[in-house]
């Protein structure tokens, strides 16, 4: 289904997330980057958005975790227009999240144990059994059944993630960020994590958005794909849709990809 820019994406009472109308500029108005941008992301479900370099991917998900705030339109995150919040409830109001970053920004002083519990000391006040606990069973939740004390830089590509997954739902959040996370890795590990999206997406059920250019993964694992171009949303709506989508924009990245997926098939025997 492709979508105007001036309409919604899911039926309201479904929206766990909504921008209405959101503009965004930078350099005194001199670089807009979002340009009445309309979408929901709808509850419990997970949503991909594509688009090329500098489309407003990331500006978007920083709307999200009111990290700026758009030059004009809402944007409504569990019911709450986050332009009516001060900056102590938006700190609050990050706390609904957790977050997979592109590198897994895991502190690499600090082992994994303590990467894992970070959260939990600096936001409750649980005691150290329980945070043991709480930590032990996120990882192994993950598939790490010990190693608990390396550090970041003796783990591979593929336990990085799970260790920077394991720390993104230490606290239960009731929205799962992903900031580019198959991006500049190996073919194995990106499936290795689009198997844990994919599991945490089934065991969860946590309304997540996943910030990429990786068509493959999201053909295979999303439930809604998003497509942002020049500041505006373009297309919303499930995989099957967007593989037929006639958008020129949408159409150029599909056919980049098959043209590499067609580089890399075995050349016939002779």
């Amino acid at each position: 289904m492709t979508v105007s820019t001036n309409a919604v994406s899911a039926p309201a009472q479904d929206a766990h997330i909504s921008l209405r109308q959101v503009t965004k500029s930078f350099r005194g108005g001199r670089d807009q980057i979002l340009k009445g941008v309309n979408i929901d992301f709808p509850r419990g479900k997970l949503t991909y958005i594509l688009g090329s370099s500098g489309a407003g991917k990331s500006v978007t998900l920083k709307h999200i975790l009111g990290l700026i705030r758009p030059d004009s339109g809402t944007v409504e995150v569990a019911g709450r227009d986050l332009s009516k919040l001060s900056n102590r409830q938006l700190v609050e109001h990050r706390q609904l999240f957790g977050m997979l970053f592109q590198n897994s920004a895991l502190f690499d002083d600090i082992t994994v144990f303590e990467n894992v519990a970070f959260p939990l000391r600096e936001h409750t006040r649980l005691p150290e059994s329980a945070i043991e606990e709480k930590v032990v069973a996120a990882l192994r939740s993950l598939g790490m059944q010990g190693g608990y004390d390396k550090f970041p830089n003796e783990l591979s590509g593929g336990m990085r993630k799970r260790v920077g997954l394991a720390r993104a739902i230490i606290r239960e959040p009731q929205i799962l960020l992903y900031d580019e996370p198959t991006t500049g890795l190996d073919p194995v590990t990106r499936t290795t994590v689009d198997e844990l999206i994919e599991e945490l997406k089934s065991r969860l059920h946590l309304t997540s958005l996943v910030i990429s250019h990786d068509i493959p993964s999201a053909l295979l694992l999303a439930d809604r794909i998003a497509f942002l171009h020049q500041g505006q949303i373009v297309f919303w709506g499930e995989p099957d849709e967007f593989r037929r989508a006639e958008h020129p924009a949408i159409r150029a990245f599909l056919d980049a990809e098959l043209r590499t997926l067609h580089a890399l098939r075995p050349l016939e025997p002779r």
